[in-house]
């Protein structure tokens, strides 16, 4: 453990170089308010700091930057979470204003958060694959055009237009989609295919003439996409912070964010609350010189997702573990009044 003198220290050197992204000397840290020891004390004290590895020296300049290891030590041992009252107010009226659309509320949120931050935030929606349907529906447009809806428990809604064959008729449509409802209502959209060629497709066969034709059909306007999970907010915004001027790390790092199945592999997590990684302790390459910040949420049920930020290992941790902390606890809230006026 640090001894109090070398965590102000410590302290004062990371808040300044959060603010000033500039490598932080003696004579910076003897002016600060809180800091009553001499030059040769600051001197001696960062000297140690640095032999154990807590700030380390640049290339170009005699002034000192935190290290992996010191901002570790700062999110685990130094910063409390503080909210500015305009930015709680923001989130607030975000969330707590009536909405319908489950994803356009995600979409306001990661925006919303990125805006506050000047970092990118990535929403991913609670698991696609433990979603359950609650309804589907078939809504004649004319004699031979049709729409399909798909409703799932979290508040999902899926349409798309389709031609009706003529072989097709009216009465056997209305009684596949009877049969969908009766079977699928509360299966997983993992379990789909399962229980689509299992249980639909034998009732299918008894009740419904040219079942095949049919059923190829139905499937392919109810099931032929997944729901939409990954919702991003401001993409560019790394490109402000002076770090990633190189352009090959922020060329990794777009990469990276157009591989969708990447980004969501990176977000999943069993665990709750927040979870910080900095640095190196990221397991992807295109992100070892960002700091990654997740929290989760709920959906009124053992369904979780989860809200990151992404920026530079000098980011404001104090400021985006508190945002994050407080929107993942207002949108559990709100979702979980949502969720049991209008799911199951």
């Amino acid at each position: 453990m640090l001894t109090d003198r070398q965590l102000l220290i410590l302290q004062v050197i990371i808040d300044d170089f959060i603010e000033s992204a500039h490598p932080v000397g003696s004579r910076v840290i003897s002016k600060k308010d809180q800091i009553s020891y001499s030059a040769a004390t600051i001197r001696n004290v960062m000297a140690d700091l640095e032999e154990m590895g807590y700030i380390e020296k640049t290339h170009s300049s005699s002034g000192r930057v935190p290290s992996e290891k010191g901002y570790r030590y700062y999110v685990d041992h130094v910063i409390a979470p503080t909210m500015e009252k305009s930015n709680l107010n923001i989130i607030r009226d975000l969330i707590q204003g009536e909405f319908i659309d489950f994803e356009k509320l995600v979409q306001k949120s990661a925006e919303v958060l990125s805006d506050l931050t000047s970092y990118t935030s990535i929403i991913l929606g609670p698991e696609v694959f433990e979603t359950k349907v609650k309804q589907l529906q078939i809504v004649s447009i004319s004699d031979h055009t049709a729409v399909a809806i798909l409703v799932t428990e979290s508040g999902h809604v899926e349409h798309r237009s389709f031609t009706i064959p003529a072989e097709i008729s009216s009465m056997d449509l209305e009684k596949m989609v009877n049969i969908l409802n009766d079977r699928l209502k509360g299966v997983s959209l993992a379990r789909l295919p399962e229980v689509l060629n299992s249980e639909v497709i034998n009732l299918m066969k008894m009740y419904v003439q040219d079942f095949e034709k049919s059923y190829e059909y139905l499937a392919s306007a109810f099931f032929n996409e997944q729901p939409v999970k990954l919702y991003i907010g401001g993409r560019t915004n790394l490109l402000m912070q002076p770090e990633f001027n190189d352009i090959n790390k922020i060329r990794s790092f777009y990469r990276m964010m157009e591989n969708e199945d990447q980004v969501v592999n990176l977000l999943k997590s069993p665990q709750r609350g927040i979870k910080v990684t900095i640095g190196t302790e990221n397991e992807i390459d295109a992100i070892k010189d960002f700091s990654l910040i997740t929290a989760s949420y709920s959906l009124g049920n053992d369904q979780m997702g989860t809200i990151a930020l992404l920026g530079p290992t000098r980011m404001e941790y104090r400021k985006v573990i508190t945002l994050l902390n407080a929107l993942s606890n207002e949108m559990t809230d709100a979702l979980y009044l949502w969720y049991k006026n209008n799911g199951k």
